[in-house]
């Protein structure tokens, strides 16, 4: 299995739960042709969850959750991406703008000391509540391990796609350079080719 939002844009996952959360930032309609919302409507909405659950659980090593949707439960999960997108907004779109503030979320938790004396941080819930506590849990890890601020949007204000910056100084702004940086380093170019013969 794979997470299937972000193989979509064909990207490398985020690495153990942070996967979660990239995912669920690529539900939206992104790239070019743009693909569907996978949280459009229940039914693409319900199989993304079963999906994505799965996929959690695979790279976290612990059970996978059921998540059960309903409407109410979808439009409220919606909001939370939409939440979450702040977290991982485009660096360096303007210097001047500061980030807007995040809309408050909470998930339960429960903390547990294994059989192998690791304390883990286990996510509890029902429905679309559980979904929001596991990507809170793989948020408050990876900043904990100082690796959720890889977690970025592509710079390109046409592209919603969320990608997992690799690079060794987190200089990363594109979720592909080809099709998102070439054009936008080529709009530039002939942007500053005009200034100069204007002047």
């Amino acid at each position: 299995m794979t997470w299937s939002a972000t193989a979509r844009y064909r990207l490398e996952p985020a690495p153990g739960g942070l996967g979660l959360v990239q995912d669920l930032l690529n539900t939206v309609s992104a790239g070019s042709p743009p693909w569907p919302d996978l949280l459009g409507g229940l039914p693409e909405a319900r199989t993304w969850a079963d999906e994505a659950a799965a996929e959690w659980a695979t790279a976290t090593g612990q059970p996978a959750p059921r998540v059960t949707l309903d409407a109410k439960g979808l439009r409220e999960l919606r909001s939370f991406r939409e939440a979450l997108g702040g977290l991982a907004a485009p660096e360096g779109k303007g210097d001047t703008e500061a980030p807007g503030p995040v809309a408050p979320y909470s998930g339960e938790a429960a903390l547990r000391l294994g059989e192998d004396g690791v304390v883990r941080l286990e996510p509890h819930g029902t429905g679309w509540r559980h979904l929001v506590a596991l990507t809170l849990a793989a948020v408050y890890e990876g900043q904990r391990a100082d690796t959720a601020r890889r977690l970025k949007t592509c710079r390109n204000p046409l592209c919603r796609v969320a990608f997992y910056d690799r690079s060794r100084n987190n200089s990363g702004v594109w979720h592909d350079v080809k099709t998102c940086g070439n054009a936008a380093n080529l709009r530039a170019y002939r942007a500053r080719r005009r200034e100069q013969e204007e002047a």
